[in-house]
């Protein structure tokens, strides 16, 4: 069974496959616009970001909140050799499949924290199947997210309970919301748009944020202890400081401020 610490990007292990076929699109995530196949201008011979440090400050947010979830260096690994020096597409286009089944695969290992039933085990055991297919193109993922998401809605209301139907938000458009020390524990924020949302001081505990987008949210004091399904990208998407509590699977992102007064 897959651990957390596999589904965790190690791009130390990686050819910078994410530098390379994936697209940027000139915006307030990427400073320039790069067609997929062509490598970033700021990916060194050695497969290192050269402003690794500076990426926001040069224009580059967008790398920061990407995660692969693993998916970069497996496809490495199972490679051997780099996308110089051999052709490099089959790798490319594997990578964003083989990123969505690791995601599928890290909310998986969550739902085994409360759901220890065979009908989890085999899901995972399915998924992790799936993703050492040799061709990765012929992966059917929608097929495998339906088959996941059914045991991950399962979890959540078994998780958050029955709740009030003010804390049912499903999809809701939230965008720059005031939810600033709002009460949203257990509550259903699966594909909530929480764009630019003040949820400083906000009780989050068990809430279900898959899907959720945090960009710029502002999560200062607020708490997400026990909140479901969270990713590492959505944490890195939004802002928060030395207050903000994250589950335990969510390292605490370098660019979030120590405190309030520092934001």
């Amino acid at each position: 069974m897959p651990t957390r610490t596999d589904l965790r990007a190690d791009c130390g292990s990686c050819f910078g496959l994410c530098c390379v076929a994936l697209t940027f699109s000139k915006s307030a995530d990427f400073a320039i616009d790069k067609p997929a196949g062509e490598a970033c201008p700021n990916l060194s011979t050695d497969f290192r970001c050269t402003i690794h440090s500076a990426l926001r400050a040069k224009g580059f947010p967008g790398c920061t909140v990407y995660d692969c979830f693993g998916a970069g260096q497996e496809i490495s690994r199972r490679a051997g050799e780099s996308w110089r020096d051999q052709p490099g597409q089959e790798m490319f286009a594997a990578l964003p499949i083989l990123r969505q089944l690791h995601e599928l695969l890290w909310y998986l290992t969550e739902v085994r924290e409360y759901d220890q039933s065979e009908d989890v085990r085999a899901a995972i055991s399915r998924v992790e199947s799936v993703s050492r297919t040799a061709d990765l193109t012929t992966v059917d993922v929608a097929a495998e997210r339906a088959v996941v998401n059914e045991l991950l809605l399962r979890t959540s209301r078994l998780v958050r309970g029955k709740q009030s139907k003010k804390k049912e938000r499903r999809g809701a458009d939230l965008i720059g919301a005031r939810l600033r020390g709002a009460d949203l524990a257990k509550a259903n924020l699966r594909g909530a748009y929480l764009i630019g949302a003040d949820l400083r001081g906000a009780d989050l505990r068990q809430a279900d944020l898959i899907g959720a987008d945090l960009r710029d949210a502002d999560l200062r004091g607020a708490d997400l202890t026990g909140a479901l399904f969270l990713t590492q990208s959505q944490a890195n998407a939004a802002r928060g400081d030395g207050a903000t509590k994250l589950p335990d699977a969510v390292t605490r992102p370098a660019h979030w401020s120590a405190s309030a007064a520092d934001a």
